[in-house]
């Protein structure tokens, strides 16, 4: 199931309903009841990450989708209250979006902010004003890259809105062990953190690096003895230089033959 206001998708139990792809449906969820539309079937659930599936409550029908188009409408109106409300308040934070939940029980507002907001009495003032249950919700940059998408340097789509389920730590020490460029420009993503691949090929990195030489080791060739100055993983080579500063390129083993 996907859901446009996040393009998020979820897994769903079906039980009655006779469901086709890309037919809306009303679904329950922990935020209550959500219009979304039903993009792929699985019949093992077994092998789902989710513990608990919620379930489909009904196909939508013509009543429910006039519906959705008034949420979508009033939440482009909340957005504008309640960005007046924040520079009443003087806080320091950004609105990106604001979405009801289909029965309207529930507004949620995500945010950016540099630091942790005080935001108790705004969500008074917005309760109030909606009268109805408000949730505010900050978010990081990272997670409007994923809603957002687009490419990466390498030409395809964004990890983050591809295949990521989650974001882990990304350190600057990962891109040194990969012999990236430590350029901005080049280790940034378009979200302006630090590339997400370079956290989940750090791994293959560091393991194939235990098949070279460390950089900085002697080692005998046939050539003579010499200078370990480089590492190319990627061609599973190594460079290596003799006292005359003559540089080889050596085949990761080759001297084992």
């Amino acid at each position: 199931m996907q859901f446009e206001y996040n393009h998020s998708s979820s897994f769903f139990r079906n039980e009655k309903q006779k469901l086709k792809k890309n037919m809306y449906v009303i679904v329950n969820t922990d935020k209550g009841l959500q219009y979304g539309k039903v993009i792929n079937f699985f019949s093992d659930v077994s092998k789902l990450d989710d513990v608990h599936l919620f379930s489909v409550v009904r196909i939508s029908t013509k009543k429910d989708y006039y519906q959705y188009l008034e949420n979508k409408k009033m939440e482009i109106e909340a957005i504008t209250t309640c960005k007046e409300m924040v520079r009443k308040c003087g806080l320091s934070m950004n609105i990106l979006d604001s979405h009801y939940n289909f029965d309207r029980s529930q507004l949620i507002f995500r945010f950016i902010a540099d630091e942790r907001v005080d935001f108790r009495q705004l969500a008074r003032d917005l309760g109030t004003k909606f009268r109805t249950r408000i949730e505010l919700r900050q978010i990081g940059i990272r997670d409007k890259a994923k809603e957002i998408g687009g490419i990466g340097p390498c030409g395809r789509l964004l990890c983050c809105s591809s295949f990521l389920k989650s974001f882990d730590s990304v350190t600057i020490n990962m891109a040194k062990n990969q012999n990236v460029s430590l350029n901005p420009s080049k280790i940034n993503g378009v979200c302006g953190r630090l590339l997400c691949c370079l956290r989940y090929e750090n791994d293959c990195y560091t393991n194939q690096k235990k098949k070279f030489p460390k950089v900085g080791s002697m080692i005998e060739l046939t050539q003579g003895t010499g200078k370990v100055v480089a590492v190319n993983v990627v061609r599973g080579s190594y460079s290596v230089e003799f006292e005359n500063k003559v540089r080889v390129e050596v085949e990761c083993d080759e001297e084992k033959k």
